[in-house]
Protein backbone atom coordinates (compact mmCIF):
# COMPACT_ATOMS: atom_id res chain seq x y z
CA UNK A 1 0.00 0.00 0.00
CA UNK A 2 1.55 3.75 -0.72
CA UNK A 3 0.88 6.90 0.65
CA UNK A 4 -0.59 9.18 -1.81
CA UNK A 5 -0.62 13.04 -0.59
CA UNK A 6 -3.11 15.29 -1.43
CA UNK A 7 -3.43 18.59 -2.90
CA UNK A 8 -6.65 20.22 -3.06
CA UNK A 9 -6.61 23.53 -4.89
CA UNK A 10 -9.40 26.05 -4.40
CA UNK A 11 -8.81 29.83 -5.64
CA UNK A 12 -5.16 28.53 -6.82
CA UNK A 13 -4.54 27.81 -3.31
CA UNK A 14 -3.63 24.62 -1.18
CA UNK A 15 -5.90 23.92 1.22
CA UNK A 16 -8.14 21.27 3.60
CA UNK A 17 -11.80 21.24 3.78
CA UNK A 18 -13.45 20.01 6.59
CA UNK A 19 -16.16 17.28 6.00
CA UNK A 20 -16.33 18.81 2.54
CA UNK A 21 -17.69 22.04 3.28
CA UNK A 22 -16.44 24.96 1.69
CA UNK A 23 -16.30 27.54 4.27
CA UNK A 24 -14.60 25.63 6.42
CA UNK A 25 -11.16 25.53 4.50
CA UNK A 26 -7.85 25.25 6.26
CA UNK A 27 -5.38 27.34 3.37
CA UNK A 28 -1.47 25.81 4.21
CA UNK A 29 0.48 27.35 1.43
CA UNK A 30 -0.64 29.45 -2.08
CA UNK A 31 1.87 27.36 -4.21
CA UNK A 32 0.34 23.73 -5.30
CA UNK A 33 3.42 23.61 -7.77
CA UNK A 34 5.96 24.29 -4.64
CA UNK A 35 3.93 21.93 -2.47
CA UNK A 36 4.38 18.93 -5.09
CA UNK A 37 8.16 19.20 -5.13
CA UNK A 38 8.33 19.13 -1.61
CA UNK A 39 6.47 16.36 -1.61
CA UNK A 40 8.42 14.34 -3.90
CA UNK A 41 11.15 15.29 -2.38
CA UNK A 42 10.26 13.57 0.76
CA UNK A 43 9.50 10.46 -0.94
CA UNK A 44 5.92 10.43 -2.20
CA UNK A 45 5.44 7.76 -5.05
CA UNK A 46 2.32 9.63 -6.47
CA UNK A 47 0.20 12.59 -5.63
CA UNK A 48 -3.36 12.95 -5.49
CA UNK A 49 -4.78 16.53 -6.68
CA UNK A 50 -8.55 17.82 -6.63
CA UNK A 51 -9.58 20.61 -8.45
CA UNK A 52 -11.69 21.99 -5.80
CA UNK A 53 -13.12 24.95 -7.75
CA UNK A 54 -13.82 22.49 -10.70
CA UNK A 55 -15.97 20.30 -8.74
CA UNK A 56 -17.97 22.37 -7.47
CA UNK A 57 -18.54 24.88 -10.75
CA UNK A 58 -18.74 21.43 -12.74
CA UNK A 59 -15.71 22.42 -15.26
CA UNK A 60 -12.08 22.50 -14.68
CA UNK A 61 -10.65 25.86 -13.02
CA UNK A 62 -7.10 24.96 -12.32
CA UNK A 63 -6.14 22.28 -15.25
CA UNK A 64 -3.13 24.89 -16.85
CA UNK A 65 -1.80 24.47 -12.62
CA UNK A 66 -2.56 20.75 -12.61
CA UNK A 67 -0.72 19.99 -15.46
CA UNK A 68 2.33 22.15 -14.93
CA UNK A 69 2.48 19.94 -12.01
CA UNK A 70 2.30 16.50 -13.63
CA UNK A 71 4.79 17.92 -16.52
CA UNK A 72 7.52 19.21 -13.18
CA UNK A 73 7.28 16.58 -11.11
CA UNK A 74 8.76 12.88 -11.53
CA UNK A 75 6.55 10.98 -9.86
CA UNK A 76 2.75 9.96 -11.49
CA UNK A 77 -0.21 12.25 -10.82
CA UNK A 78 -4.00 11.44 -10.25
CA UNK A 79 -6.60 14.35 -10.76
CA UNK A 80 -10.20 15.11 -10.27
CA UNK A 81 -12.72 17.76 -9.56
CA UNK A 82 -14.87 18.91 -12.42
CA UNK A 83 -13.95 16.43 -15.26
CA UNK A 84 -17.54 15.95 -16.95
CA UNK A 85 -16.63 15.13 -20.44
CA UNK A 86 -14.53 12.89 -22.10
CA UNK A 87 -12.69 15.64 -24.17
CA UNK A 88 -11.44 17.10 -20.47
CA UNK A 89 -10.64 13.46 -19.73
CA UNK A 90 -8.43 12.63 -22.52
CA UNK A 91 -6.96 16.39 -22.09
CA UNK A 92 -5.54 15.71 -19.07
CA UNK A 93 -4.51 12.01 -20.07
CA UNK A 94 -2.49 13.13 -23.02
CA UNK A 95 -1.25 16.21 -21.23
CA UNK A 96 0.84 14.09 -18.43
CA UNK A 97 -1.44 13.57 -15.65
CA UNK A 98 -1.31 9.93 -15.17
CA UNK A 99 -4.92 8.90 -13.56
CA UNK A 100 -8.30 10.43 -13.99
CA UNK A 101 -10.65 10.40 -10.93
CA UNK A 102 -14.47 10.67 -12.17
CA UNK A 103 -17.17 11.23 -9.65
CA UNK A 104 -20.47 13.40 -10.82
CA UNK A 105 -19.84 11.57 -14.26
CA UNK A 106 -20.56 8.10 -13.09
CA UNK A 107 -24.23 8.45 -12.34
CA UNK A 108 -25.51 8.83 -15.78
CA UNK A 109 -23.00 8.45 -18.22
CA UNK A 110 -21.05 5.35 -17.89
CA UNK A 111 -20.27 5.05 -22.13
CA UNK A 112 -17.83 7.61 -21.17
CA UNK A 113 -16.45 5.58 -18.95
CA UNK A 114 -15.88 2.62 -21.34
CA UNK A 115 -14.74 4.76 -23.90
CA UNK A 116 -12.40 6.12 -21.81
CA UNK A 117 -10.98 2.78 -20.99
CA UNK A 118 -11.32 1.45 -24.94
CA UNK A 119 -8.37 4.38 -25.51
CA UNK A 120 -6.49 5.15 -22.57
CA UNK A 121 -7.10 1.22 -20.40
CA UNK A 122 -8.35 0.38 -17.32
CA UNK A 123 -5.29 0.95 -15.03
CA UNK A 124 -5.60 4.77 -15.96
CA UNK A 125 -9.23 5.23 -14.81
CA UNK A 126 -10.23 5.56 -11.09
CA UNK A 127 -14.49 6.07 -10.30
CA UNK A 128 -14.56 8.01 -6.84
CA UNK A 129 -17.08 6.90 -4.40
CA UNK A 130 -17.56 9.44 -2.18
CA UNK A 131 -20.48 9.00 0.24
CA UNK A 132 -22.37 11.11 3.23
CA UNK A 133 -24.18 8.67 5.87
CA UNK A 134 -24.08 6.15 3.58
CA UNK A 135 -25.49 8.22 0.64
CA UNK A 136 -23.63 8.75 -2.93
CA UNK A 137 -22.73 12.18 -3.07
CA UNK A 138 -21.25 14.29 -5.92
CA UNK A 139 -21.12 17.56 -7.98
CA UNK A 140 -18.05 18.30 -5.57
CA UNK A 141 -20.09 16.62 -2.53
CA UNK A 142 -22.66 19.35 -2.52
CA UNK A 143 -25.49 16.64 -4.23
CA UNK A 144 -27.23 13.74 -2.16
CA UNK A 145 -28.06 11.06 -4.85
CA UNK A 146 -31.15 8.23 -4.44
CA UNK A 147 -28.99 6.11 -6.67
CA UNK A 148 -27.57 3.18 -4.05
CA UNK A 149 -23.92 2.79 -3.69
CA UNK A 150 -24.76 -1.09 -4.60
CA UNK A 151 -26.37 -0.36 -8.02
CA UNK A 152 -23.64 2.02 -8.72
CA UNK A 153 -21.18 -0.83 -8.19
CA UNK A 154 -22.84 -3.06 -10.10
CA UNK A 155 -23.16 -0.85 -13.30
CA UNK A 156 -19.03 0.30 -12.88
CA UNK A 157 -18.66 -3.63 -12.95
CA UNK A 158 -19.96 -3.99 -16.69
CA UNK A 159 -17.74 -0.95 -17.83
CA UNK A 160 -14.59 -2.13 -16.62
CA UNK A 161 -13.76 -0.45 -14.12
CA UNK A 162 -10.96 -2.06 -11.45
CA UNK A 163 -10.31 0.62 -9.32
CA UNK A 164 -12.29 2.96 -7.04
CA UNK A 165 -11.11 6.02 -4.55
CA UNK A 166 -13.64 5.50 -1.24
CA UNK A 167 -14.24 8.54 0.89
CA UNK A 168 -16.51 9.16 3.35
CA UNK A 169 -17.41 12.56 3.81
CA UNK A 170 -18.34 12.92 7.49
CA UNK A 171 -14.56 11.63 8.01
CA UNK A 172 -12.82 14.32 5.47
CA UNK A 173 -10.34 16.34 7.17
CA UNK A 174 -11.66 15.34 10.82
CA UNK A 175 -8.19 12.93 11.90
CA UNK A 176 -10.87 10.78 13.13
CA UNK A 177 -9.96 7.71 11.10
CA UNK A 178 -11.03 6.30 8.03
CA UNK A 179 -14.43 4.36 7.78
CA UNK A 180 -12.87 0.60 7.54
CA UNK A 181 -16.47 -0.42 7.79
CA UNK A 182 -17.69 1.24 4.40
CA UNK A 183 -14.60 0.07 2.91
CA UNK A 184 -14.25 -3.35 3.78
CA UNK A 185 -17.72 -3.37 2.26
CA UNK A 186 -16.50 -2.59 -0.82
CA UNK A 187 -13.72 -4.37 -0.69
CA UNK A 188 -15.73 -7.15 -0.87
CA UNK A 189 -17.31 -6.25 -4.26
CA UNK A 190 -13.62 -7.20 -5.56
CA UNK A 191 -12.56 -3.94 -6.58
CA UNK A 192 -9.41 -2.48 -5.91
CA UNK A 193 -9.40 0.46 -3.46
CA UNK A 194 -8.12 3.65 -2.34
CA UNK A 195 -9.17 4.82 0.84
CA UNK A 196 -9.47 8.90 1.70
CA UNK A 197 -10.72 10.36 4.52
CA UNK A 198 -9.38 10.74 8.29
CA UNK A 199 -6.59 9.40 8.50
CA UNK A 200 -4.52 10.72 11.31
CA UNK A 201 -1.94 8.61 11.78
CA UNK A 202 0.68 5.48 11.08
CA UNK A 203 -2.22 2.52 13.20
CA UNK A 204 -4.38 4.15 10.35
CA UNK A 205 -2.09 3.25 7.56
CA UNK A 206 -1.50 -0.08 8.84
CA UNK A 207 -5.39 -0.88 9.18
CA UNK A 208 -6.01 0.38 5.49
CA UNK A 209 -2.58 -1.78 4.51
CA UNK A 210 -4.08 -4.80 6.78
CA UNK A 211 -7.44 -4.91 4.68
CA UNK A 212 -6.49 -4.70 1.64
CA UNK A 213 -6.21 -1.14 0.57
CA UNK A 214 -4.43 -0.14 -2.61
CA UNK A 215 -3.24 3.16 -1.38
CA UNK A 216 -4.68 5.87 1.08
CA UNK A 217 -4.67 9.50 0.47
CA UNK A 218 -3.70 11.59 2.98
CA UNK A 219 -3.50 15.42 2.95
CA UNK A 220 -4.24 16.89 6.69
CA UNK A 221 -2.48 14.52 8.67
CA UNK A 222 0.68 15.48 6.63
CA UNK A 223 0.60 19.01 6.30
CA UNK A 224 0.23 19.10 9.96
CA UNK A 225 3.40 16.41 10.30
CA UNK A 226 1.26 13.89 12.19
CA UNK A 227 2.59 11.48 9.47
CA UNK A 228 5.64 11.78 7.68
CA UNK A 229 6.07 10.44 4.18
CA UNK A 230 10.11 9.29 5.67
CA UNK A 231 8.86 7.03 7.69
CA UNK A 232 6.56 5.25 5.56
CA UNK A 233 8.84 5.44 2.46
CA UNK A 234 8.65 1.54 0.69
CA UNK A 235 11.44 0.31 -1.54
CA UNK A 236 10.26 -1.17 -4.88
CA UNK A 237 11.04 -4.84 -6.64
CA UNK A 238 10.51 -5.17 -10.32
CA UNK A 239 11.21 -8.11 -12.19
CA UNK A 240 12.62 -7.26 -15.45
CA UNK A 241 11.60 -9.19 -18.72
CA UNK A 242 14.04 -8.95 -21.60
CA UNK A 243 12.47 -9.23 -25.17
CA UNK A 244 13.68 -10.78 -28.15
CA UNK A 245 11.55 -11.75 -31.21
CA UNK A 246 8.22 -11.13 -28.90
CA UNK A 247 9.74 -13.81 -26.27
CA UNK A 248 11.27 -13.17 -22.50
CA UNK A 249 14.76 -14.12 -22.74
CA UNK A 250 17.74 -14.02 -20.53
CA UNK A 251 21.29 -14.68 -20.98
CA UNK A 252 24.98 -13.32 -19.25
CA UNK A 253 25.81 -10.04 -19.93
CA UNK A 254 23.38 -9.82 -22.80
CA UNK A 255 24.68 -12.85 -24.96
CA UNK A 256 23.99 -16.64 -24.86
CA UNK A 257 19.83 -15.87 -24.61
CA UNK A 258 17.60 -18.45 -23.55
CA UNK A 259 13.85 -18.60 -23.65
CA UNK A 260 12.48 -17.78 -20.52
CA UNK A 261 8.57 -17.78 -21.18
CA UNK A 262 5.62 -15.19 -22.66
CA UNK A 263 5.79 -11.91 -21.86
CA UNK A 264 2.14 -11.65 -21.37
CA UNK A 265 2.12 -14.33 -19.20
CA UNK A 266 4.79 -13.72 -17.30
CA UNK A 267 3.30 -9.95 -16.43
CA UNK A 268 0.51 -11.44 -15.01
CA UNK A 269 1.98 -14.04 -12.98
CA UNK A 270 4.67 -11.32 -11.43
CA UNK A 271 1.28 -9.35 -10.91
CA UNK A 272 -0.22 -11.41 -8.89
CA UNK A 273 2.87 -12.55 -6.78
CA UNK A 274 3.42 -9.12 -5.45
CA UNK A 275 5.56 -7.69 -7.94
CA UNK A 276 5.64 -3.87 -7.71
CA UNK A 277 6.60 -2.54 -10.97
CA UNK A 278 7.55 -4.47 -14.06
CA UNK A 279 10.05 -3.35 -16.69
CA UNK A 280 10.21 -4.65 -20.37
CA UNK A 281 13.12 -3.79 -22.43
CA UNK A 282 13.46 -4.89 -26.09
CA UNK A 283 17.08 -5.71 -26.23
CA UNK A 284 16.83 -6.40 -29.94
CA UNK A 285 14.90 -3.36 -31.19
CA UNK A 286 17.27 -0.81 -31.56
CA UNK A 287 19.95 -2.94 -32.91
CA UNK A 288 17.77 -4.85 -35.46
CA UNK A 289 16.10 -1.13 -36.23
CA UNK A 290 12.94 -2.07 -35.17
CA UNK A 291 9.89 -0.36 -33.40
CA UNK A 292 9.27 -1.11 -30.08
CA UNK A 293 6.36 -3.45 -29.45
CA UNK A 294 2.97 -1.39 -29.08
CA UNK A 295 1.03 -4.33 -28.99
CA UNK A 296 2.91 -5.48 -26.44
CA UNK A 297 2.23 -2.43 -24.29
CA UNK A 298 -1.43 -2.82 -25.32
CA UNK A 299 -1.74 -6.32 -24.48
CA UNK A 300 -0.01 -5.89 -20.79
CA UNK A 301 -2.03 -2.89 -19.86
CA UNK A 302 -5.57 -5.17 -19.90
CA UNK A 303 -4.30 -7.44 -18.21
CA UNK A 304 -2.23 -6.30 -15.27
CA UNK A 305 -2.79 -3.34 -12.70
CA UNK A 306 0.94 -2.05 -11.39
CA UNK A 307 2.85 0.38 -13.56
CA UNK A 308 5.24 -1.05 -16.18
CA UNK A 309 7.92 0.21 -18.08
CA UNK A 310 8.71 -0.45 -21.74
CA UNK A 311 11.93 0.41 -23.68
CA UNK A 312 14.07 -0.87 -26.58
CA UNK A 313 13.87 1.12 -30.02
CA UNK A 314 12.46 4.43 -29.49
CA UNK A 315 13.65 6.99 -31.25
CA UNK A 316 10.87 9.79 -31.11
CA UNK A 317 8.32 11.93 -29.25
CA UNK A 318 6.06 9.82 -31.38
CA UNK A 319 6.94 6.59 -29.75
CA UNK A 320 6.73 7.53 -26.55
CA UNK A 321 3.35 9.00 -27.15
CA UNK A 322 2.02 5.61 -28.79
CA UNK A 323 3.66 3.84 -25.83
CA UNK A 324 2.10 5.70 -23.24
CA UNK A 325 -1.26 5.81 -25.23
CA UNK A 326 -0.91 2.35 -25.25
CA UNK A 327 -0.99 1.78 -21.04
CA UNK A 328 2.64 2.02 -20.44
CA UNK A 329 3.63 4.20 -17.61
CA UNK A 330 6.93 5.31 -18.53
CA UNK A 331 9.43 4.68 -21.23
CA UNK A 332 13.02 3.52 -21.16
CA UNK A 333 15.76 5.24 -23.36
CA UNK A 334 19.20 4.46 -23.27
CA UNK A 335 20.37 4.63 -27.06
CA UNK A 336 18.23 7.17 -28.14
CA UNK A 337 19.65 9.54 -24.79
CA UNK A 338 22.83 9.24 -26.16
CA UNK A 339 22.49 10.34 -29.83
CA UNK A 340 19.90 12.88 -29.13
CA UNK A 341 20.02 14.31 -25.53
CA UNK A 342 17.24 17.19 -26.23
CA UNK A 343 15.04 14.42 -26.55
CA UNK A 344 15.02 13.96 -22.62
CA UNK A 345 13.66 17.91 -22.25
CA UNK A 346 11.18 17.41 -24.88
CA UNK A 347 9.54 14.65 -23.67
CA UNK A 348 10.03 15.26 -20.09
CA UNK A 349 8.37 18.73 -21.17
CA UNK A 350 5.72 16.90 -23.47
CA UNK A 351 4.40 14.27 -21.20
CA UNK A 352 6.10 14.78 -17.86
CA UNK A 353 9.55 13.58 -16.21
CA UNK A 354 7.48 11.14 -14.01
CA UNK A 355 7.09 9.06 -17.21
CA UNK A 356 10.92 9.43 -18.69
CA UNK A 357 13.74 6.65 -17.23
CA UNK A 358 16.87 7.04 -18.43
CA UNK A 359 18.39 3.00 -18.51
CA UNK A 360 21.93 3.44 -17.80
CA UNK A 361 24.42 0.84 -19.54
CA UNK A 362 27.68 0.83 -17.72
CA UNK A 363 30.78 -0.76 -17.67
CA UNK A 364 33.83 -0.28 -15.33
CA UNK A 365 36.56 1.46 -17.42
CA UNK A 366 39.74 2.39 -15.63
CA UNK A 367 38.52 4.09 -11.96
CA UNK A 368 34.75 4.89 -13.20
CA UNK A 369 32.38 3.58 -15.32
CA UNK A 370 31.64 4.21 -19.58
CA UNK A 371 28.37 3.90 -21.12
CA UNK A 372 27.47 1.57 -23.73
CA UNK A 373 24.19 1.91 -26.06
CA UNK A 374 22.67 -0.74 -28.98
CA UNK A 375 21.84 -3.35 -25.97
CA UNK A 376 25.24 -3.00 -24.35
CA UNK A 377 27.28 -3.68 -28.26
CA UNK A 378 28.81 -0.24 -28.19
CA UNK A 379 30.76 1.75 -26.05
CA UNK A 380 30.69 5.34 -26.37
CA UNK A 381 33.34 7.22 -24.85
CA UNK A 382 31.00 9.05 -22.50
CA UNK A 383 31.89 8.94 -18.83
CA UNK A 384 28.52 7.27 -16.86
CA UNK A 385 28.73 9.56 -13.72
CA UNK A 386 28.69 12.38 -15.74
CA UNK A 387 26.19 11.28 -18.45
CA UNK A 388 23.69 10.46 -15.99
CA UNK A 389 23.91 14.18 -14.22
CA UNK A 390 23.52 15.63 -18.14
CA UNK A 391 20.34 13.48 -18.09
CA UNK A 392 19.07 14.48 -14.55
CA UNK A 393 19.64 18.39 -15.81
CA UNK A 394 17.43 17.29 -18.96
CA UNK A 395 14.51 16.57 -17.04
CA UNK A 396 14.67 12.47 -16.77
CA UNK A 397 12.55 11.04 -13.63
CA UNK A 398 14.03 7.92 -12.79
CA UNK A 399 17.77 6.00 -13.80
CA UNK A 400 17.96 2.42 -14.43
CA UNK A 401 21.60 1.27 -13.58
CA UNK A 402 22.55 -1.16 -15.49
CA UNK A 403 25.60 -2.88 -15.05
CA UNK A 404 27.39 -4.87 -18.12
CA UNK A 405 29.96 -6.06 -15.77
CA UNK A 406 27.56 -7.83 -13.61
CA UNK A 407 24.32 -8.77 -16.08
CA UNK A 408 23.16 -11.98 -15.41
CA UNK A 409 26.46 -13.26 -13.17
CA UNK A 410 24.60 -13.62 -10.10
CA UNK A 411 27.69 -12.02 -8.43
CA UNK A 412 25.71 -9.24 -6.73
CA UNK A 413 24.68 -5.55 -7.57
CA UNK A 414 27.89 -3.83 -8.37
CA UNK A 415 27.38 -1.12 -5.13
CA UNK A 416 29.95 1.32 -6.13
CA UNK A 417 28.66 2.20 -9.19
CA UNK A 418 25.04 2.61 -7.54
CA UNK A 419 26.45 4.63 -4.86
CA UNK A 420 28.64 6.85 -7.52
CA UNK A 421 24.92 7.74 -9.55
CA UNK A 422 23.41 7.99 -6.15
CA UNK A 423 25.71 10.63 -4.94
CA UNK A 424 25.50 12.48 -8.60
CA UNK A 425 22.00 13.27 -9.12
CA UNK A 426 18.98 13.65 -6.65
CA UNK A 427 16.79 11.03 -8.41
CA UNK A 428 14.95 7.99 -7.93
CA UNK A 429 17.64 4.68 -8.60
CA UNK A 430 16.53 0.96 -9.81
CA UNK A 431 19.29 -1.34 -9.33
CA UNK A 432 19.95 -3.69 -11.91
CA UNK A 433 22.30 -6.10 -12.60
CA UNK A 434 24.15 -9.05 -10.59
CA UNK A 435 21.25 -10.74 -7.78
CA UNK A 436 22.06 -14.21 -7.02
CA UNK A 437 20.70 -14.29 -3.29
CA UNK A 438 18.49 -12.35 -1.60
CA UNK A 439 21.05 -11.18 0.25
CA UNK A 440 21.85 -8.88 -2.40
CA UNK A 441 18.72 -6.92 -2.85
CA UNK A 442 18.98 -5.68 0.99
CA UNK A 443 22.57 -4.58 0.09
CA UNK A 444 21.35 -2.81 -2.70
CA UNK A 445 18.76 -0.95 -0.87
CA UNK A 446 21.53 -0.86 2.28
CA UNK A 447 24.96 0.11 1.48
CA UNK A 448 23.57 1.11 -2.38
CA UNK A 449 21.10 2.95 -1.20
CA UNK A 450 19.05 2.00 -4.21
CA UNK A 451 15.52 3.27 -4.47
CA UNK A 452 14.26 -0.27 -6.17
CA UNK A 453 15.52 -3.16 -7.00
CA UNK A 454 14.96 -5.29 -10.39
CA UNK A 455 15.74 -8.90 -11.34
CA UNK A 456 15.25 -11.18 -13.94
CA UNK A 457 17.36 -14.52 -13.90
CA UNK A 458 15.92 -15.29 -9.96
CA UNK A 459 12.73 -14.55 -10.71
CA UNK A 460 12.03 -16.20 -13.93
CA UNK A 461 14.19 -18.90 -13.07
CA UNK A 462 12.01 -19.54 -9.58
CA UNK A 463 15.22 -19.69 -7.42
CA UNK A 464 13.60 -16.67 -5.65
CA UNK A 465 9.63 -15.90 -5.36
CA UNK A 466 8.73 -11.86 -4.86
CA UNK A 467 6.56 -13.07 -1.95
CA UNK A 468 10.10 -14.56 0.25
CA UNK A 469 12.15 -11.67 -0.96
CA UNK A 470 9.95 -8.83 0.00
CA UNK A 471 9.37 -10.98 3.73
CA UNK A 472 12.60 -11.02 3.81
CA UNK A 473 13.52 -7.74 3.63
CA UNK A 474 10.46 -6.75 5.99
CA UNK A 475 12.20 -9.09 8.77
CA UNK A 476 15.15 -7.22 8.28
CA UNK A 477 13.71 -3.56 8.56
CA UNK A 478 12.99 -2.66 5.25
CA UNK A 479 9.64 -0.80 4.36
CA UNK A 480 8.27 -2.72 1.58
CA UNK A 481 4.91 -4.07 0.36
CA UNK A 482 3.46 -7.07 1.37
Amino acid sequence: MIIIPAIDILNGQCVRLFQGDYNKSITYNNNPLKTAKRFVQEGALSLHIIDLDGAKTGQPVNMDTIIKIAKNINIPVQVGGGIRNYQIAANYLEQGVKKIILGTVVINNQTMIKKLISKFGTERIIVAIDTDKGKLVTNGWQVINSISIKTILKKLKQTGVTTLLVTDKQKDGTLNGPNLTLIKTILKQKFNIIAAGGVANNKDLKNLKKIGCLGAVVGKALYENKITLSNNLTKRVIPCLDINNGRVVKGIKFKNLQDAGDPVALAKKYNKDGADELVFLDISATVQKRKTQIELAKRVAKEINIPFTIGGGIKTLGDIRELLLAGADKIALNTAAVKNPKIISQAAKQFGSQCIVISLDAKRKNNSWEVYTNSGTKATGLNAIVFTKKMAKLGAGEILVNSLDRDGTKSGYDIKLLQAIGSAVNLPIIASSGAGKKEDFLTAIEKGQADAILAASLFHSGELSIKKLKKYLQNNNINIRL
